[in-house]
C-alpha cells in the first residue's frame, strides 16, 4: 500500500474516532476529544493530514447540529502542533501547538465568524478563549499521554516507519 493511502486511510479512522468520542463522550461546551486526537494525529501524519481529519470530523459535528466553531475551533491546532512537532519531535511541542492553535487562534477566529453567521454579538473579541483553552489543555494532555504509552511500548515507532513507507 502507497504511503499516501496509509495516511488517507488514518486520517479518515482519526477523524471518525474523532467524531464518535466527540458526540457521544459530552462535557458542556467543551469538546477535549478533538483536541486528544488532534495531538494523535499531528504526531503521526504531520499537519496537512491531521488538520484534514479536524476538518472531516468538524464538519461532521456541523451536520450533526453544531456551529461553525466545530471546524474552527479544531483546524488550527492541529497545524499548529504538527509543525511544531516536524521542527522539534516533541510530542510536548505538540500538545503546545494544539492549545495555542485551538486555544487562542481558533477562538479569535470564532468571534466574528460567530457575529457573521449567527449574530452572536459577545462582547469583547477575546470572548471564546476561555471557552477553547481548558478543553485544548485536557484533550492535549490526554493526547500526550497516548502518544508517550505508544512510544515506550515501541508501538509509535513502528507506526510512524509504517506511515513513512
Amino acid at each position: 500500500m502507497k504511503r499516501s493511502t496509509r495516511k488517507l486511510v488514518l486520517t479518515a479512522m482519526l477523524a471518525c474516532l474523532s467524531f464518535v468520542l466527540c458526540t457521544f463522550v459530552y462535557f458542556p461546551s467543551m469538546a477535549p476529544f478533538q483536541h486528544f486526537v488532534d495531538v494523535i494525529a499531528a504526531v503521526l501524519l504531520g499537519p496537512w493530514y491531521a488538520c484534514a481529519a479536524a476538518f472531516l470530523c468538524g464538519v461532521l459535528r456541523m451536520l450533526s447540529g453544531r456551529t461553525i466553531q466545530a471546524v474552527v475551533g479544531a483546524i488550527f491546532g492541529p497545524i499548529v502542533g504538527g509543525l511544531l512537532y516536524e521542527k522539534t519531535h516533541s510530542v510536548w511541542m505538540a500538545a503546545a501547538g494544539e492549545v495555542f492553535g485551538t486555544g487562542i487562534l481558533g477562538a479569535l477566529t470564532a468571534y466574528p465568524l460567530m457575529k457573521a453567521f449567527y449574530g452572536l454579538d459577545a462582547q469583547e473579541w477575546y470572548y471564546y478563549i476561555p471557552f477553547y483553552t481548558p478543553s485544548a489543555v485536557m484533550g492535549a494532555l490526554m493526547g500526550v499521554a497516548v502518544v508517550l504509552a505508544l512510544k515506550r511500548g515501541g508501538v509509535l515507532n513502528r507506526m510512524q516507519e509504517t506511515l513513512a513507507r
